[in-house]
């Protein structure tokens, strides 16, 4: 159930830890990689791998944990940057155009990403998109989802749909798909990572359900700035009550943050949930104004630490997302917490 309040957010970051503990080969060894290093490969070496290009970090630390030392990665965007209005970058064009094939988010996620990837990749064809490949219409129970940041009229799905545990698992599910019809020698390796993914993902899920239900149900309620929790609460059946930032992903006006300190009153919410990509000094404000407490540390798609760290992966971000946010609403994380978060994969 969503009711949504005039462009306001509660940023629920329910962004589970990327636990990967990597199946092994027939010796049982396991290469565990240190977060997301390595995914920056400009694609100029000649080694017989297979050349993938993505996006936000979250789907590029997926393909690490499915593709492994048998392929090389580059994520275009960032950690922590704007994907919505992300402006490729002059060697963006000329690492596309050594990739062979690129898997994006989709769903009108990445801007103009994917015009630079037609007019760039070696063959058009090999685009994917991993949101469109899993969601489709927009039934309120199995479809796309639209809300306030991403208004139904525009004709632009919310596209966080990564932030669902399960539908995480199912964008692991379509690379290993895409990687195996681009190097078949190479699919029985990536099949085995995805069975240690899936292990993993549902490991995160059984404890999320568990750590959740140690919330208040009158806490269970996502007031965020910007909107990436709606497959998220959906899942675990939380009620989003509203995201304060326009569609246009502007600040909202003076007038609406009355509007939105009048309802966040009304409704008692507790905590209102910000986002690092999205820093706005009208959280704070509203903060003050209800007494409801101010919490801006989750992410949607920057794990935590280094990009060398062992706990920045998109496991490590979703385990860490629901230590806060938990917690923040008078429950805890306890058998989230202890997802190994490290990035594993098969020798």
């Amino acid at each position: 159930m969503r009711r949504f309040l005039t462009l306001f957010a509660l940023l629920l970051v329910a962004v589970p830890a990327f636990a990967a503990m990597a199946c092994g080969d027939d010796s049982g060894e396991t290469a565990v990689g240190n977060g997301a290093e390595g995914t920056s490969n400009d694609f100029t070496a000649k080694n017989d791998k297979l050349n993938v290009a993505t996006t936000v970090a979250p789907l590029t630390s997926i393909l690490l944990q499915i593709g492994g030392n048998r392929i090389d990665i580059n994520g275009l965007i960032p950690d922590g940057v704007n994907s919505h209005t992300y402006e490729p970058r002059p060697n963006d064009a000329k690492v596309l155009s050594r990739a062979d094939i690129f898997i994006m988010n989709g769903a009108e996620l990445e801007g103009t990403s994917e015009e630079i990837a037609k007019e760039n990749l070696k063959d058009p064809s090999k685009i994917y998109k991993l949101a469109d490949n899993t969601l489709s219409g927009d039934d309120e129970k199995t479809g796309f989802l639209y809300d306030f940041s991403f208004p139904k009229a525009e004709g632009k799905p919310n596209p966080h749909l990564w932030m669902n545990p399960k539908y995480a698992l199912k964008y692991a599910q379509l690379m290993a798909q895409w990687l195996s019809e681009n190097d078949p020698e190479n699919k029985s390796y990536f099949e085995q990572n995805l069975a240690t993914f899936t292990a993993t993902i549902n490991a995160l899920d059984a404890a999320i359900r568990k750590d959740q239900a140690s919330v208040p149900a009158a806490n269970r309620k996502l007031l965020t700035y910007h909107d990436s929790w709606a497959y998220w609460a959906r899942e675990y059946d939380w009620e989003v009550v509203g995201a304060i930032q326009p569609s246009d992903f502007a600040e909202p006006s003076a007038q609406e943050v009355v509007a939105i300190i009048e309802q966040l009153k009304a409704l008692k919410v507790p905590v209102i949930f910000g986002s690092e990509v999205f820093p706005s000094p009208v959280l704070e404000q509203i903060s003050k104004e209800t007494g409801a407490k101010f919490e801006d540390q989750l992410s949607d798609d920057a794990p935590p630490g280094e990009i060398d760290a062992v706990e920045h992966t998109y496991i490590g971000m979703v385990v860490e997302d629901m230590r806060i946010m938990l917690s923040s609403l008078g429950g805890n994380a306890d058998t989230t917490t202890n997802i190994p978060v490290a990035n594993g994969f098969a020798k």
